[in-house]
């Protein structure tokens, strides 16, 4: 597994991260507690010392599951636990906005400190831009938690430039996690160099593109209830098929020049990226992690990321990014 300095934090992380949204069941058609468990201590044997959850993965699901693993196994000394807050839900489960006030974040604080068994969160990120509160408030709120001992690391998450820019006026800011992947590749343009610029981390998620670089896909895949899959225009024909066929090509391109499959080959291109950081690799059983040193001892080259590039533009004629997933605002007043 490759390790790596986390910003000026004095955190050292690994390259592969554990990312936890599925195992809360949200939106992702439920979750098994025992396997999501084994899960997490199978992460941190392979090497694995970063897991990222969230507030609203399960409404606090995913963040408790995550705790007992690690109070169980008595993990907690070995990893970096990363979670976000500044989202809200409705009672029923069934809405979700944006709410990054300073009083929805020093309540969150405190639930996911307490959902997790941890007196200290290492890496604490707003979840997403909150249109309705001026992102000072925010800040402001943020660096008073860092003051006060209960995070360790600053970050947010889905932040553009501009928005970080605002953000770094008021207080320090050690971390961001974008969406990234072969597929989805907006931030590589602006953000990731900004923040290789200005000295911040990058854990960045979607590497397998909800599993659409896994491999494992075929054009027959159905996804049960919830499952944000059934909103994702990746996944909806013709495009569904398109994104197949590149993966398929990417395939056979990584076992005839790597001996390895398009899921290496993908996390191998991510952290071969300038101002990359850490790669999230979601799962919910140890067996989707299995092999997560697949990655080392191997680098792409220009020739090779060329090729890729190549691959991508024949077979995906009409591509989408990640836009679906962003949460809605809250109503102003």
């Amino acid at each position: 597994m490759e390790y790596t300095e986390f910003s000026d934090t004095g955190l050292t992380v690994s390259r592969i991260g554990l990312g936890t949204w599925a195992i809360g069941g949200w939106m992702w058609g439920g979750t098994d507690e025992s396997e999501a468990v084994d899960a997490i201590r199978h992460a941190v044997d392979r090497g694995i010392n970063l897991i990222d959850t969230a507030a609203v993965y399960g409404m606090g699901h995913s963040e408790s599951i995550v705790g007992r693993a690690l109070q169980r196994h008595g993990l907690r000394d070995q990893v970096v636990l990363a979670t976000k807050g500044g989202l809200n839900w409705s009672e029923d489960h069934t809405q979700v906005w944006r709410e990054a006030t300073r009083e929805r974040l020093e309540r969150e604080v405190e639930d996911s400190l307490r959902r997790l068994g941890t007196e200290v969160i290492d890496v604490y990120q707003v979840h997403w831009p909150d249109p309705q509160t001026p992102v000072e408030e925010t800040a402001r709120a943020m660096e008073s938690l860092y003051r006060a001992g209960k995070i360790r690391a600053i970050g947010v998450s889905n932040f553009d430039t501009s928005a970080m820019d605002a953000f770094r006026e008021v207080a320090p800011l050690h971390a961001n996690q974008p969406p990234y992947n072969l597929f989805e590749r907006e931030v590589g343009d602006q953000v990731l160099p900004y923040c290789r610029r200005n000295g911040i981390a990058t854990i960045t998620y979607g590497a397998l593109c909800r599993g659409m670089l896994s491999g494992r896909m075929h054009s027959e895949r159905r996804f049960d209830g919830d499952d944000l899959r059934n909103n994702d225009p990746k996944f909806q024909q013709p495009r569904f098929a398109q994104y197949l066929g590149a993966v398929a090509a990417l395939d056979a391109f990584a076992r005839t020049h790597y001996g390895c499959d398009v899921k290496a080959l993908a996390l191998r291109w991510l952290l071969d990226q300038p101002g990359h950081t850490v790669a999230l690799w979601g799962a919910r059983r140890a067996d989707q992690i299995s092999d997560a040193d697949v990655i080392d001892g191997w680098r792409l080259d220009d020739d090779a990321l060329a090729a890729i590039d190549a691959i991508i533009a024949e077979h995906v004629t009409d591509p989408v990014g990640p836009e679906f997933m962003a949460p809605p605002a809250r109503e102003a007043g």
